[in-house]
């Protein structure tokens, strides 16, 4: 099976790692994982993200690290949907936050006649405090990538 996940990836956490897993497992041995990784416009509201080549950078050592099978392909993506819409893919694995654009591509899709993708959303992954982990809050020095509380009330 194709699957397709995007975003920023600019802290790799807990729920990015995830996220990937799922992707893995989703495609399995034969399938393709499609990594579009937000790049120019999309990261014009965001503050202190990485270059694009870390982020693949530490995208790559973690499929080594976790013995990823599928075969991998790791581009930029310029607006949200990259290409989900015209591309090869039988699902997609999303997060709560990035459903909406997942239910988005498949209207897209099927207004031009392409299979919709099968939406696979994972939970929100929850730090200690049960707040979800995020960047930003591991940005702010809130939380690592585990979502460990690193600053207390």
């Amino acid at each position: 099976m194709d699957i397709c996940i995007g975003g920023t990836f600019n802290e790799l956490h807990k729920g990015h790692k995830i996220l990937i897993k799922k992707a893995f497992e989703t495609a399995g041995v034969d399938g393709l994982v499609y990594f579009g990784i937000s790049t120019g416009e999309l990261l014009k509201k965001k503050n202190d993200v990485k270059s694009y080549a870390e982020r693949k950078k530490i995208i790559e050592q973690h499929i080594i690290n976790e013995n990823y099978a599928s075969k991998v392909i790791i581009q930029p993506i310029h607006d949200k949907y990259g290409p989900s819409i015209d591309g090869d893919f039988d699902a997609i694995v999303v997060s709560p936050e990035t459903y909406k654009t997942a239910l988005e591509i498949n209207n897209k899709r099927e207004k031009i006649g392409k299979k919709v993708l099968k939406i696979i959303k994972i939970p929100f992954i929850l730090a200690e405090d049960e707040k979800p982990i995020s960047s930003t809050r591991i940005k702010n020095k809130e939380i690592d990538e585990e979502g460990k509380l690193l600053l207390r009330d």
